[in-house]
């Protein structure tokens, strides 16, 4: 199953694991992480950017990806839509049906609205049902929410907005306590405390998980309680462009039925974004391990309708994606992996950084010892790093493995992989998108009665983000959106509804001079093979 090389470098690997496992490797410098992430770290490649022309963020860089969609022609012909024909008419519309969508969903219900999610794939496929390693909150003696503030503030680059950060954390313990409350079967000692690790850029335990599948758990629960309430899930459904009021505030949507392509109209009092990332665009041609739908489609239909992006051109390059075997090529391994004790190890056998250090700082150097330092292990399709899992069992006992990770060890395990007695092999996986659209602290955006959760948000994290804290942002922000959505919504009285925005950021493309074929949001991404060309 392994080339020779792997072979031989396995050998390496297990020779020198007890000595790696008590290694204790040094942190790097401020210095040292920023020219390390210069050099190696794909944001920081300037030919992978492109300058926007047009829209509310003109002149500033997105990846080329993002850029081609941002400043494409809308899916739809406005003189085709009658608006007059509305098929959905809710005070919350809620696009997205991910663990923020779901969390939305829930708070404007419990505050009387009527409110309707639409979902272009089923209620749970979203980046949340993927998410492994756990969420954070500080609600622990020797922790608290400051601290929390100041590892998230650190590792984004102290580029976060204090005020969407400072929410963030004082509200998280609250989030965990409602997730309990809701039924998340989160792990738990036999007193019934809550058991907690480190993640990387954390300086205290205050990573609560369900095994390693706590996105899961948290969207199986979500999800149930949407049932249970009764709320409408309209599945198969994309929002294909937002729609305004002649006063200009967002009043609903243009959905698509991915099924049958038939063009449906819903109305709103106010419109709550939470789509989710991009990884499907698959930027710079890496893999990713996002779901099928991550097509930054909040991200088009926000900017098309005047809402400013921040960050855009920040993602999360996970460190430790699956490089081998090829069937799960950018596969998510957890980063509980290296909390619960396995390191990153060269060819050589060699530890080559601090396993905990922050996600774009461990991406990096696992990209410079696979390119410069040339301590790449090469498979027959590509190239990664070990993260010696055995060290597991080695520090914490027989069974920890199937204890804690037991989601790891299956995936593995289909493929001849007993990570409890060999290492795998790793290589960055495009995971999270850290821009998107800049929201005030209540939820909105400066387009009047536009709110966005989740991933969709831009400046909760600044330039890079902790592990764990994008499920707690997919409750927190969901949650706060749901609640100030259907509050705003009692008080708001929709005019005439109007696309006039489409046609005048149509308008722009013409002045500006682009010349595109290409038509947003991509909805999808597109895996078909290419022949001669065509």
């Amino acid at each position: 199953m392994y080339n020779k090389e792997m072979q031989e470098s396995m050998k390496k690997v297990a020779a020198n694991r007890a000595e790696n496992a008590a290694l204790e490797p040094r942190r790097m410098t401020a210095e040292e992480k920023d020219t390390l992430l210069a050099t190696y770290h794909p944001d920081y490649k300037q030919d992978q950017f492109a300058t926007l022309q047009i829209g509310p963020n003109k002149g500033e860089k997105v990846p080329l990806e993002l850029a081609d969609l941002l400043q494409a022609h809308s899916r739809i012909n406005t003189k085709d839509i009658n608006l007059d024909k509305v098929d959905y008419d809710v005070d919350v519309l809620i696009i997205g049906g991910g663990g923020a969508g779901a969390s939305a969903a829930i708070e404007a219900d419990n505050n009387g609205a009527s409110c309707m999610i639409v979902t272009k794939l089923r209620i749970g496929d979203a980046n949340t049902m993927m998410a492994e390693g756990g969420i954070q909150a500080a609600d622990k003696e020797n922790d608290s929410p400051a601290q929390h503030y100041i590892d998230a503030f650190g590792g984004g680059h102290f580029a976060a907005k204090p005020e969407l950060l400072y929410k963030l954390v004082n509200d998280a313990p609250e989030a965990i306590q409602w997730l309990n409350d809701l039924g998340v079967e989160f792990d738990k000692a036999p007193d019934g405390t809550m058991i907690t690790t480190h993640g990387g850029g954390t300086s205290r335990k205050r990573m609560h998980a369900a095994k390693d599948y706590s996105g899961a758990e948290i969207m199986r629960t979500l999800r149930d309680e949407v049932q249970n309430r009764q709320i409408p899930v309209v599945d198969f459904t994309a929002a294909i462009e937002l729609i305004k009021d002649t006063e200009g505030k967002v009043a609903g949507a243009v959905l698509l039925n991915m099924e049958t392509d038939e063009i449906l109209i819903a109305k709103a009092k106010t419109v709550i974004i939470a789509t989710g990332g991009a990884g499907r665009l698959h930027y710079q041609g890496f893999p990713t391990s996002n779901h099928y739908g991550a097509t930054a489609d909040g991200l088009v239909l926000g900017y098309r309708a005047g809402a400013k992006l921040l960050y855009a051109d920040t993602l999360q390059y996970h460190p430790t994606g699956a490089a081998y075997p090829e069937q799960i090529f950018g596969a998510l391994v957890t980063e509980k992996v290296r909390s619960l004790g396995a390191k990153l190890v060269n060819v050589n056998g060699e530890v080559f950084m601090h396993p905990l250090e922050t996600r774009d700082v461990s991406a990096a150097s696992i990209i410079r010892e696979c390119s410069t330092n040339g301590n790449g292990v090469h498979t027959d399709d590509g190239v990664g790093v070990w993260l010696d899992t055995p060290m597991i069992e080695l520090k914490g006992g027989e069974g920890t493995i199937e204890k804690r990770i037991p989601a790891m060890m299956r995936m593995f395990g289909k493929y001849g992989i007993d990570i409890r007695k060999e290492p795998i092999l790793v290589y960055p996986t495009l995971h999270y998108q850290n821009g998107g659209l800049d929201i005030k602290a209540d939820g909105m955006t400066e387009v009047e009665n536009l709110y966005v959760a989740g991933e969709a948000v831009g400046g909760i994290h600044g330039r890079n983000r902790l592990m764990g804290n994008s499920l707690l942002d997919v409750i927190v922000f969901g949650r706060n959106a749901g609640k100030h959505a259907s509050e705003k919504s009692k008080s708001v009285d929709v005019a005439d509804l109007t696309l006039s925005h489409v046609d005048s950021f149509e308008a722009e493309i013409k002045d500006a001079g682009i010349e595109t074929e290409t038509v947003s949001p991509k909805l999808l991404p597109d895996y078909t093979r290419k022949v001669n060309n065509k």
